[in-house]
C-alpha cells in the first residue's frame, strides 16, 4: 500500500510518500512545496495543487492522509491553512484517491505515544522509526508522521479484537 502523507501549510507544505509492505514501511520520497509570500495567495494555492497532482501522478498512492486544521492563536493563519487543506482534498477527489484526516494530537499519539509531543520528539521518532540517516526538515517529518499515523489506523481497522490480543500476547 502506498500512502501520501501531507502536512499542509501556506508557506510550506510537506509531503511524504511511503510504502507499507507487510510490517515494513519504506520511504519512497519526501519533499516540501514552498511558496513565496510575495505571490498572490490564489496563485500559491494553484502551485500547491499542481505540484501535489504531479506527486500523485508519479507515485499513484492508494490513499492520502492529511493533518487536520487546528486554531492555536491566529485565526487568519488557520483560515489560510484551511484553504490549503481544501486544495489537498481537491487533489484527492480529482485523482479518486481515498482520504484520511487526523488531528495533530492523533498523529503525535500514533508516532510518539503521547498527543502532547513536541515537534522535536516527532522528528526524533520519525527518524528512528524509518531508520533515516539524517533528520528530515520539520514539514517533511510531519508529513512522514501523518503517513505513519494513517498506516497505524488502517492496521487497527483491519484487525479484529482477537487479532490484536493475539499479537499483543503471542510469544
Amino acid at each position: 500500500m502506498i500512502i501520501l502523507g501531507i502536512d499542509p501549510g501556506a508557506a510550506r507544505t510537506g509531503y511524504a510518500v511511503v510504502e507499507a509492505v507487510g510490517d515494513t514501511v519504506l520511504v519512497r520520497e519526501t519533499g516540501t512545496l514552498a511558496t513565496s509570500a510575495k505571490t498572490p495567495f490564489y496563485l500559491r494555492l494553484k502551485s500547491i495543487y499542481q505540484r501535489l497532482s504531479n506527486v500523485v501522478a508519479k507515485h499513484v498512492p492508494d490513499e492520502i492522509a492529511v493533518e487536520d486544521v487546528f486554531v492555536k492563536r491566529n485565526v487568519r493563519v488557520a483560515l489560510k491553512l484551511g484553504h490549503v487543506r481544501g486544495v489537498v482534498l481537491l487533489v484527492a477527489a480529482v485523482h479518486d484517491v481515498p482520504m484520511g484526516e487526523y488531528s495533530p494530537g492523533e498523529i503525535k499519539q500514533a508516532v510518539v505515544g503521547t498527543g502532547n509531543a513536541s515537534k522535536e520528539q516527532v522528528k526524533f521518532m520519525v527518524t528512528a522509526l524509518f531508520r533515516l540517516t539524517e533528520t528530515p526538515p520539520e514539514d517533511e517529518a510531519d508529513a512522514l508522521a501523518v503517513a505513519l499515523c494513517h498506516i497505524h489506523r488502517q492496521k487497527l481497522n483491519e484487525d479484529t479484537p482477537l487479532d490484536i490480543l493475539h499479537k499483543r500476547y503471542s510469544c
